[in-house]
């Protein structure tokens, strides 16, 4: 009985070492890891990554998947589903509100080259057109709506509610001011071809980009506020593993810098300010 025991305790300390063991390994895997797997929504955030932050990775022995999403709203769930180590396709604001109000922690690892939105159209040349009645597109996505409408209420057109949540923001929210508007709500990569059946169609910058449009082109360029750029998002746990550090580095790099600046279609965007120091 008594060498039983000892054999039985043996066994158990046996299974614990080698447990633990496991779980070591298991958190060096998730630490160093050469795998990496980014997610994106529609636009072109996912072609400035694979052809500029990409070769950089690979350099360093990483390999990268780029898993795009049909609608922005999938890509977060895919974090709590460990289908993705990382994503750029929200904001600040948005990553808050949604850790709030789903219980997940992700963080802002770094920042994107941001495209701001612009206020477009085709049928009218000045803002000075806008008159009672009158057609405005916006994103229906309630980030981007109401980035939208910001643009909106800075030119007096319209009035936002007071204490609106960007999780839940819809035209609902919006109030006349100078002019009773007749605000609608679209697909947000369909607003470049609304143009010629709206009045005015405010556009996210990534879709004007991508169009081969000029940002810059547009009746009004947002001046977008930190909170709504775009960020490289990953999970706190992962912040300090060795390949969250090697694709902020990639993000913040010269290379990246260089590349983003010799392409023309990326004229407008707002630069991550750890480029302030590279010389254009």
């Amino acid at each position: 009985m008594f060498k039983q025991k000892i054999i039985n305790l043996s066994l158990v300390a046996t299974a614990i070492i080698l447990l633990a063991g496991c779980g070591d390994n298991k958190e060096k895997d998730s630490s160093d890891k050469k795998q990496i797997t980014i997610g994106f929504g529609v636009g072109n955030y996912i072609d400035q990554v694979d052809k500029g932050i990409v070769p950089i990775l690979e350099k360093k022995g990483y390999q990268v998947t780029l898993r795009q999403f049909s609608q922005n709203r999938q890509i977060n769930p895919a974090f709590e589903e460990g289908a993705i180590d990382a994503s750029v396709n929200q904001s600040r604001a948005y990553m808050e509100a949604y850790n709030q109000k789903n219980n997940i922690n992700m963080v802002a690892l770094a920042d994107s080259p941001s495209a701001p939105q612009s206020l477009r159209s085709n049928k009218h040349k000045t803002l000075n057109d806008v008159q009672d009645g009158m057609i405005v597109a916006l994103s229906n996505d309630p980030v981007n709506a109401e980035r939208g409408a910001r643009i909106l209420e800075q030119l007096g057109w319209i009035k936002i509610k007071p204490n609106v949540s960007t999780l839940s923001f819809s035209v609902n929210d919006i109030e006349p001011a100078k002019y009773k508007l007749d605000i609608r709500e679209t697909d947000a990569a369909q607003g470049l071809r609304l143009l010629d059946d709206v009045d005015f169609v405010v556009v996210n910058g990534n879709y004007v980009a991508s169009a081969g449009q000029r940002i810059a082109d547009g009746l009004v360029v947002e001046n977008s506020p930190l909170e709504h750029r775009v960020v490289v998002s990953v999970l706190q746990k992962d912040l300090d593993t060795q390949w969250a550090k090697d694709l902020k580095e990639a993000f913040e790099s010269k290379e990246y810098a260089d590349y983003i600046r010799s392409q023309r279609i990326y004229d407008g965007f707002i630069e991550p300010a750890a480029w302030a120091n590279y010389s254009k």
